[in-house]
């Protein structure tokens, strides 16, 4: 894709290509469609028969209250059982601005946008509606997944009979944004200066060393959700756990792996033996894959202990593994339950992305798709085997700086084909989405406390979260 801004004009959606192709004429599985069609009142009723200690009112209440900053999110779960059989849902991260339309087949015959009509008109342009903004154009600004990015700007100026431009923002020289007075402009290729008046964002690289976390731009989502925890593990630990302690009372809880957040390099080791030598590190600012570890061997260990990282903190959480392989924790063991086996035996780890959006009325689902592993999983691990190629999902892979592939032949649809192999049922999806919404709120709420009655971001508070001076000194608070 150019390096250059380019202007959407209403009528240049072209299915092909935002869609990928397995998806352009895939055929939702029924009981997904079923799940859509669900109204909150339906899905807490099932839930809290199912879960007869959940306060199905309290329920009601988050699944139906609309979010203040964070407006869409995307949250990835693993489906896990115990040693005793108890399943569930566990969210191992929440992403703001995540992927997930290229992936979703039509919810209906007809349905030519999909997702990318339903976020935009019932959470995008809802949020527009009442705000008194400056004068300026609509754009979409991103720095990958050309993908998306081009159906949201297609849609966007469908929806609005107006030109959309849609706008690189990439870390570093190439980055066509910039601030002038609070309010975000871009560079024409003709060389002038545009206001933007209202953006959705997709910069998901370090988007606060650039995007102020504070502009006159309405920016969804601003990079305040991302410092809050949609791009920053350390302060979303925190953020689970605070709102957890609010929640308990309903019968309500977002499950997460256990988790021991700010660890400096040297402390690893120690985290890592106190999981039973089983364990994950992650980079807690990186996304699509990137800065996360399993460590399952002294080898890999020794391995990350040797690398170089651009912060100072880590976070270390219990690996979810094979049932004769994975971390202890004080809740016992996880492990996965994975995909159905194939003609061969094998079963293979698999995540399930869940795409929520805020609207005035609450939130919706927007899309789904999942995730396998590029090797399956086995009772024991060979030495010197990598223990990513069993457990980790994601399809990114980076290229070089600001460029991107996808292994697309491991992502899973939500299909009549696909969807069958994940060997997961309607109530686990209601469970996936309403784990979904639990974290998007949790760290919707943590952004919300970050900012002070005058509208300005506390950034005392947020260094006293987040002991990180590396990252501190990145973030762009006006």
């Amino acid at each position: 894709m150019t390096r250059q801004a380019r202007v959407y004009r209403p009528g240049q959606f072209e299915p092909e290509e935002h869609f990928y192709p397995k998806a352009l004429n895939a055929q939702i599985h029924p009981m997904v469609a079923h799940f859509f069609n669900l109204d909150h009142n339906q899905l807490v009723g099932r839930y809290a028969y199912l879960n007869p200690r959940v306060n199905g009112e309290s329920l009601n209440v988050l699944l139906n209250t609309p979010a203040k900053f964070f407006h869409w999110g995307g949250a990835d779960l693993f489906y896990v059982t115990t040693e005793h059989g108890n399943r569930q849902m566990v969210v191992l991260e929440t992403n703001s601005c995540p992927s997930g339309q290229k992936s979703m087949p039509p919810r209906s015959d007809g349905d030519e946008h999909r997702g990318y009509r339903f976020l935009i008109e019932e959470s995008f342009l809802a949020a527009l509606k009442g705000r008194r903004l400056s004068k300026g154009v609509l754009a979409v600004i991103y720095d990958k997944n050309p993908m998306e990015v081009t159906g949201y700007a297609a849609t966007l100026a469908d929806l609005t009979g107006e030109d959309v431009w849609l706008v690189p923002c990439f870390d570093g020289e190439d980055n066509l944004v910039t601030n002038i007075d609070g309010l975000l402009h871009f560079k024409t290729p003709e060389g002038e200066q545009l206001p933007i008046r209202a953006c959705l964002r997709y910069v998901t690289q370090k988007p606060w060393n650039r995007i102020p976390v504070i502009t006159k731009t309405f920016v969804y989502n601003s990079t305040l959700v991302c410092l809050a925890g949609g791009r920053n593990k350390l302060v979303a630990a925190k953020a689970y756990d605070i709102f957890n302690a609010t929640l308990r009372s309903d019968g309500l809880n977002i499950h997460i792996p256990e988790t021991v957040e700010g660890v400096g390099k040297l402390e690893i080791p120690m985290c890592v033996k106190r999981f039973g030598g089983f364990a994950v590190i992650k980079n807690p600012y990186s996304n699509a894959g990137q800065g996360v570890f399993t460590i399952t061997s002294e080898v890999e260990l020794e391995e990350f202990m040797q690398m170089e990282h651009d912060y100072d903190q880590f976070i270390v959480q219990s690996l979810i593994g094979h049932a004769k392989w994975s971390s202890k924790t004080d809740q016992g063991k996880y492990f996965h339950i994975g995909t159905v086996p194939n003609k061969k035996g094998e079963i293979y780890v698999a995540d399930l992305r869940m795409m929520v959006y805020s609207t005035p009325q609450g939130f919706r689902p927007a899309a789904l798709y999942a995730r396998k592993t590029r090797a399956p999983l086995t009772e024991s691990l060979e030495p010197g085997q990598s223990s990513w190629e069993l457990l980790g999902t994601n399809l990114s892979i980076k290229k070089g700086k600001d460029q991107w592939d996808s292994d697309t032949h491991r992502l899973m649809l939500m299909d009549r084909k696909d969807f069958n192999n994940l060997g997961i049922g309607l109530d686990d999806l209601i469970e996936a989405y309403i784990q979904a919404v639990l974290s998007v709120t949790a760290i919707d709420k943590m952004s919300e406390a970050l900012i002070n009655a005058k509208g300005g971001f506390k950034m005392k508070l947020f260094k006293s979260l987040n002991h990180d001076p590396v990252l501190c000194s990145e973030v762009v608070t006006k």
